[in-house]
Order: structure tokens, then sequence, then C-alpha cells
């Protein structure tokens, strides 16, 4: 552990400082924060913890890169009021099952919704039955995405389901009962793909049977319904949630806040635009116009000529985000960022240092910087800078 040393026994980021941050046997998955697969993302026991020395009850909590929504998850348990930014259209939609509000009313169209699936999952076994030698037994007549993509990504078949389980919904009127709808839709598309997993963009050969989408669907749904069941039984709803899709380098409108908590990208580490790709397609988004505003990614730091990434890039863009981020935190207050290194062409890159010395000229003062290790199986970054197995806590206070 290392970092300033304190000698007021009563500053919270001391205690802080004092405490152990490996949480290697802690449960991750608790209420909703298993709802969805997200690579990379960092435990809930993180936030936690800096939300409850960092800030009081009905305090506003952020998280600039919010990714599956963790830190707004843990800041509404908390008792915090919760504002959420990410320009990946899925981690908003992620962000937003995982806390949003749900009424009676709700459950019953989730319910209804349920049944519907059920019955058309009964529909395509009985027509496979009945036609157990047509490649495709059940047709949609819904919309889908780019055949192209279709051909090199899907089995015929699933195509269809896929298609079908759109259609259902879409019929789902209430706004939060159709976002859980459609990320239990999302979190099954990697699934019954043939895309190898949710940390690598290669084809594999999957035997994924007739039915399959429909019934991993009912079962996410089933799932995601009694998650979010325990989560609003659990947060006091009239709490605030703003959850907005945007670029964070083009300064989004959102209010004032008492802390800031967020896991940055690791440049060069992920490709998210990639890996959520056929995901981003289903749902209607263009993944080009996510791709074009992802900071780090390791398309961009990987790309070979004058217009390639580099660690200066990474130090403009958070120049330009400490600016934003100034106007914003209120005086006194902190800004937590956890973030380990990265490797470019080789060179070891110190992730933390530069968001201290960046920060430092926007008037951020460094606090605290602590040490944790990350297990060997839990982040799932770019083999081609693998050897990364320790992420630091830096607390930065603004002056």
């Amino acid at each position: 552990m290392t970092g300033q040393l304190h000698t007021d026994h009563t500053d919270p980021v001391h205690k802080l400082e004092a405490l152990t941050w490996d949480f290697h046997s802690a449960d991750t998955t608790y209420l909703t924060h298993n709802l969805h697969p997200y690579p990379a993302k960092f435990i809930p026991q993180i936030p936690n913890r800096l939300i409850h020395e960092l800030s009081t009850p009905r305090d506003t909590v952020a998280d600039i890169f919010c990714g599956s929504g963790t830190t707004l998850l843990e800041a509404l348990q908390l008792n915090r009021h919760a504002i959420g930014i990410d320009a990946n259209p899925i981690a908003v939609l992620i962000t937003k099952a995982k806390t949003n509000s749900l009424t009676t009313s709700d459950y019953v169209d989730l319910a209804t919704h349920k049944l519907k699936c059920e019955g058309l999952l009964q529909t395509i076994e009985q027509l496979a039955f009945d036609s157990p030698l047509q490649d495709r037994p059940f047709v949609s007549r819904g919309w889908r995405p780019n055949p192209d993509m279709l051909d090199v990504w899907f089995l015929p078949h699933i195509v269809e389901e896929l298609a079908e389980l759109l259609v259902f919904i879409n019929q789902v009127k209430s706004d939060s009962a159709n976002i859980l709808c459609q990320v239990a839709f999302s979190s099954i598309i990697v699934r019954v793909s043939k895309q190898d997993s949710d940390s690598r963009y290669v084809r594999r050969i999957k035997t994924t049977p007739v039915g399959d989408a429909i019934r991993q669907y009912i079962k996410q749904l089933t799932s995601a319904v009694a998650t979010a069941s325990q989560m609003n039984q659990l947060v006091d709803r009239s709490l605030s949630r703003q959850v907005l899709n945007a670029n964070i380098l083009d300064n989004p409108p959102i209010g004032e806040f008492d802390l800031m908590v967020t896991s940055p990208p690791y440049p060069n580490a992920y490709s998210y635009h990639l890996y959520h790709r056929t995901r981003l397609m289903w749902l209607g988004y263009d993944p080009e116009v996510f791709k074009a505003s992802e900071i780090g990614s390791h398309r961009k730091y990987s790309a070979k000529g004058h217009n390639r990434a580099t660690p200066d890039t990474f130090r403009a863009e958070f120049d330009h985000i400490f600016q934003w981020l100034r106007q914003l935190l209120k005086l006194g207050h902190h800004a937590c960022f956890v973030i380990g290194d990265s490797k470019i062409r080789g060179d070891r890159m110190d992730n933390t240092s530069i968001l201290s010395t960046v920060g430092a000229r926007s008037g951020f003062r460094e606090v605290a910087r602590i040490e944790r290790r990350i297990p060997k199986n839990r982040k799932a970054l770019n083999p081609s800078i693998g050897g990364i197995h320790q992420e630091n806590i830096l607390i930065l206070r603004k002056v």
C-alpha cells in the first residue's frame, strides 16, 4: 500500500488506506450485479467502500464511465443519488435495468410477456418435432439486422428465434419493463451465437439446438425479474437515477455531484465496440458510432501509422475530462479512479501517475494511491498486454 501519509485519523481517506482491498472471496454477484456479462468490470466492494467513506446519505455519486452500473447500484444501496455516463449503448441499457424502479404494473407486464415467450417456445418445439429435417421450420416476420453479419455469426434457426423475441419485446410498453427485457435479450446474444465468448471475438462451431434462444431468454428474464425485485425492495424509490448515453469528451450536461467513482478504460486493453458488436446490431444501434468515441480501445492503440493512439492521446483526453469534471464536482470533494497499468508496443504505461499529473493541472490533488492485487481470472484484458495483475485506487481531492 502506497500513498500520502495522514496524521488526522478522522480523515476518511486515512481509514481507506488502512483497509485491505483484495476481496478474493467476496460475493460480486448479489442483487442485479450479475444481470448481464460485462468484461473487465470492477467488483462492487470497491465503490461501496469509497462511497461509504467519502460521501453521506442523500449525496449524489457519479460514474463517468459507468459500464455495467456497478457504482450506481452501490450508491443507491447506500442511500445516495446516482449519475452514470457511458458511450456504449449496451452499458447504458444494463445500468438502467440494474437500477430502475419497477411498479406493480411492470411486474404484470413482465409476467404476461414471459407467458407469451413460453407459448412461442412450445410452438417452435412442436414445429421442429413435426419437421425434424428442416433447417428452419419456424420463420419470424420480425426485423433482423445486417444479413451479412447474421450469416457469419448465427445459425439460421437462431436468427428466426431472436427476431421473434424482439417482436415480443417491442410489445412491452412500459419503459422500465422493456429495458429489462432488452437486457435479458442482450445477455444471451453471444451465448447463442458463433462468437467464442464475451472476451474473444472469434468464431467457433457451436451446436445450438432449436428453441435454445427462447429457452435461454426465458431463463435470463426470470432471473432478471427476481433480482430486480430484490433491488426494488432494498432501494429507496425517491432516490434519483440519471443515466446518459454520451461521449464524455462532449461535456455531457449533468448536474453538480458530491463524489465521483469510476474505473476508466485501460488504454490498449479492450475494444468494447467489437465484443458487443452483435448485441449492438440486434438492438438497432450502429457499432461504428460507439467505435469512433470509445476511449482506450485496443483498436486505436494497436493501429499503425501516424493516427494511432499513444500515451499522449490518453493524457489529452483526460486533460479535457478533468477540466469538465472541475466544473461539476464540489470543492473539497473527491474523484476516485480504479485503474492499472497498460502496455503500449511493449512499453509499460503508468496510467495512475498520468491521471494524477493531469488532474493536478485542473486543481485535483492526489491524497491517496492504494494498491490492490487483481485475481488472475478476473480481468479479461487483451492477451498482448498480459502481466498486469495489479491496479491502483487513486483518490484525488478538488482543491
